[in-house]
This record gives structure tokens, C-alpha cells and sequence, in this order.
């Protein structure tokens, strides 16, 4: 019991007064929670766990016995952040002031990284991170859907990039909360919503950076199942380059940053363009080159034409050989001419033309170009198609089927199999019998071999 002090008696041996002490706060400080960091951690071979919970300006020391410590779920360290459970005591033989822990708990991001931890092993162990579900990336996609904060800045990054990379391609924005408790059914809804509507070929789940805690939302399983069962390809941009979520792992594609994940959603609008001008380019080369070929080819025959001459000729036909000579050298100065013209021509509109104008000029001659090889391959087709038919009626004349229509038929086993002689059959065997317009199934009642 506490010492009864009175007026007269004001004198406390030290042993009273840390009893007295310990009373008070025994039994007004129970049951308490405390949160703090964790410093000068001495385990001793007893199994109790001595150490000391501080803040910016105070501390206090703890002891978490044997039995209680057993009961952790985790790891005590020096510099982890814990909430207590914890009554407070005095130990009177010096007089210290402590906390009896019962139990404990992290606190703060020390918590969030052992579960984020936990659910990473989870999913891998899973499957929900191996390479073979990776779904590739369209190359050029039709419609691009986002899932993020319809107010943010990572949707105005995006958009940004997407319109100078490719600004032809349609976005279509599917807004959610990107932080808090409602967060992570949200995305999920709206996965679920993308892949229902099929209105987009690529998946953007995005967010600017944050805390560990502010970005929870993509470490939580039902997100990463959502990513997983989706049938369009997602390409993940959350956070910061340092940030790394599981969303981040579960996606088709991890993006540094918002930014970087809608350049890795669209080509390069510009390098497609200089491709095909270079493509146009080495066209119009082989084009040029072909006609300098033909060319040479012309001047060579007019040289060898030019180099016979008529009276090495039989006289019966010296005139006819004249005349041909003079009719073939004509179409082929006649031919020269209009290649020269040509060549002279497009120097003199090379020369004159503006090379903005020379470029769309050539994109006027590919388009050209490409409907005539279009034609040209169509007029194959067809070709074959004709020749296909011609050989389906030659096949027809001498198929065994147009013997049928003439009043035969032809008899085989029920396994189909052709009977060519009576030696074969049997009394009370099933036969089919084909004509040309059905079959029908009889059986042998009697044989007459010849």
C-alpha cells in the first residue's frame, strides 16, 4: 500500500518513494499504445527483448519478455517504427521508468513493405510475373484507353505525348481514384469495363509519383488480378523511375513514368513519315534506273542494226530486210525520243520544283505505282482462277463421278473399299452401291461367278 503521509511527516526513504512512483503510474497509465522508433535493442540469451522507443525529442525504455516476444509476426530491429501495446512500471531498485510491452506491430512504411513483400512472393510464386503471359504491344494501335485520374498531371503528360507522337490515334480516358480506400475497386471496374466494351487495343494504368502509401492502391491483389485477366495488352507508368509497384511486375510492359508509358503507346508519327519518304525515294531510284537500262539496251541494237550491212544480204530479200531495217531503226528512234523527252522533261520539273512539292509529287507516283501492282496482282489472280477452272472441267470429264450420270455404279464394302470382283464377296455381306444422284446399302442374298 502507498505510505500515508501527513503534514508533519514529509521525510520518504527512497524505497517509499519508488514505490509510491510505480503505484501511480501502474494505475493510471495501463493499457496504453505508444508508437515510436526503436533504438539501443539488447537481446540477451534469456529470450526478453530490452530496448528503447524514441521520437524527435524524448525516449523511453521497453522490455518485451520471452513469452510476448514469441508472439511477433516480425522481426524487431533497431530504426523500425512500432506501435505498442504496453503498460507502464518503475523498477525500484534503480528507480528506471519503462514500458511493459504485451504486444506490437509495424508501423507506418514498414508495414506497407513487409505486406508489398509478401504479396510480390505470392504473385510470382503464381505466375502473375512470368514472360510467357507478357501480351505483346500493337505496333500501331486503333484506340488507346487510360486508366488514371481524370484530374491529374500524369493524364495532361499523356495526352500531351500522345498528340505530338501520334495525334491520329483516339484516347479514351476511364477515370478513377488513384489513391484511398476506393481506389483499388475502381481500377478494377474499369478494367473490367475496357475489356467489355472492346474499344481499345493498349491499356495505360497510370499515376504521378508519391509515397509508398500513396501509391498502395497499385500493390493491391485485386489491381494485379485485374491487369493479369485482362485480354488487352497494359503497359504500366506509376510513380516516379525509383517507384517499382506490383502493378509495375503484373503488366505487359513497365514504363519509367507516366510519360514514357504513352511514348512506348504509339510510334513515332515523324519516323514512320521519313521511312516512307526513303522508301519513295529508293523507288523512284530503281525507276530511273530501269529506264537508263532500257536505254542502253536501245542504243546497242541501233548499233548493231546500223552495223549490218544490205548487200552482204540475199538480193530476194534485200528489200524486205530494207524496209524492216528502216521500220525497226524508226520505232526505236521513235522510242528513244520518247525516253529522252521523258528524262528531259523531269530534269527541267527536278530543276524548276521545290522539294516540299518534289515530295509530294513522289507520294503521288507511289500511290500510282501501288494501285498498278494492286491491278497487276489481280489480274494474275485471275488468271490462275481461269486456268483453275479449265483444269476443274478437264478433271471433271475424266472423274469416275461423270461415269455415274451416264447410268453406272460402283459398288464397295461398307469400309468404302471398291469391289472389282465376285471372288470377294461373300452370301449375306452388307454392299453399298453408289449411282449419281445417292447411295444405297443392300445384301448379298446369292453369287454367280462367271
Amino acid at each position: 500500500m502507498m505510505p500515508y503521509l501527513s503534514n508533519k511527516q514529509s521525510i520518504l526513504t527512497v524505497s517509499q518513494l519508488n514505490y509510491t512512483a510505480k503505484t501511480l503510474l501502474e494505475d493510471n497509465l495501463s493499457a496504453i499504445q505508444v508508437i515510436g522508433e526503436i533504438s539501443n535493442l539488447s537481446q540477451p540469451a534469456s529470450g526478453h527483448l530490452y530496448f528503447s522507443l524514441k521520437d524527435d525529442r524524448s525516449q523511453v525504455r521497453c522490455a518485451l519478455f520471452k513469452r510476448q516476444a514469441q508472439r511477433l509476426n516480425f522481426t524487431i530491429e533497431n530504426g523500425m517504427q512500432i506501435l505498442v501495446n504496453a503498460n507502464t512500471s518503475l523498477y525500484e531498485a534503480r528507480g528506471d521508468y519503462q514500458l511493459i510491452v504485451n504486444s506490437a506491430q509495424e508501423s507506418g512504411d514498414g508495414a506497407l513493405r513487409r505486406a508489398y513483400e509478401q504479396l510480390k512472393a505470392k504473385l510470382e510464386v503464381q505466375g502473375f510475373f512470368a514472360s510467357e503471359h507478357k501480351k505483346p504491344l500493337p505496333t500501331i494501335p486503333h484506340s488507346i484507353g487510360i486508366i488514371t485520374s481524370a484530374t491529374g498531371a500524369a493524364i495532361r503528360d499523356i495526352q500531351s505525348v500522345l498528340k505530338r507522337r501520334f495525334p491520329s490515334i483516339p484516347v479514351i480516358i476511364y477515370p478513377v481514384m488513384v489513391q484511398g480506400n476506393d481506389a483499388k475497386y475502381q481500377i478494377n471496374q474499369a478494367f473490367i469495363t475496357a475489356n467489355q466494351r472492346k474499344e481499345c487495343d493498349v491499356l495505360i494504368l497510370a499515376r504521378g509519383g508519391g509515397s509508398l502509401e500513396d501509391l498502395w492502391a497499385f500493390n493491391e491483389e485485386m489491381v494485379a488480378k485485374a491487369i493479369f485477366k485482362s485480354r488487352i495488352p497494359v503497359i504500366s507508368g506509376i510513380g516516379h523511375e525509383t517507384d517499382t509497384s506490383i502493378a509495375d511486375y503484373v503488366a505487359d510492359f513497365r514504363a519509367a513514368t507516366p510519360t514514357a508509358a504513352a511514348e512506348h503507346a504509339t510510334p513515332d508519327a515523324l519516323h514512320w513519315k521519313n521511312q516512307f519518304q526513303a522508301y519513295q525515294q529508293h523507288l523512284s531510284q530503281l525507276i530511273q534506273n530501269k529506264i537508263l537500262e532500257r536505254a542502253r539496251h536501245l542504243d546497242w541494237l541501233e548499233k548493231n542494226l546500223n552495223q549490218q550491212h544490205p548487200g552482204k544480204q540475199l538480193a530476194l530479200k534485200a528489200q524486205t530486210l530494207a524496209s524492216l531495217e528502216t521500220r525497226l531503226h524508226q520505232a526505236l528512234q521513235y522510242k528513244l525520243a520518247q525516253f529522252k523527252a521523258q528524262l528531259q522533261r523531269q530534269e527541267a520539273e527536278l530543276m524548276q520544283r521545290n522539294p516540299a512539292y518534289k515530295v509530294q509529287q513522289l507520294k503521288s507516283r507511289f500511290t500510282l505505282l501501288n494501285t498498278r501492282l494492286h491491278s497487276s496482282i489481280k489480274n494474275k489472280l485471275q488468271q490462275h482462277s481461269t486456268q483453275l477452272q479449265h483444269l476443274s472441267a478437264t478433271l471433271n470429264v475424266v472423274s469416275p463421278l461423270s461415269t455415274l450420270d451416264r447410268g453406272y455404279s460402283l459398288t464397295t464394302s461398307t469400309h468404302n473399299k471398291l469391289i472389282q470382283s465376285t471372288q470377294a464377296l461373300q452370301a449375306g455381306q452388307m454392299i453399298k452401291t453408289r449411282l449419281s444422284d445417292g447411295t444405297f446399302i443392300s445384301q448379298i442374298q446369292s453369287i454367280d461367278h462367271d
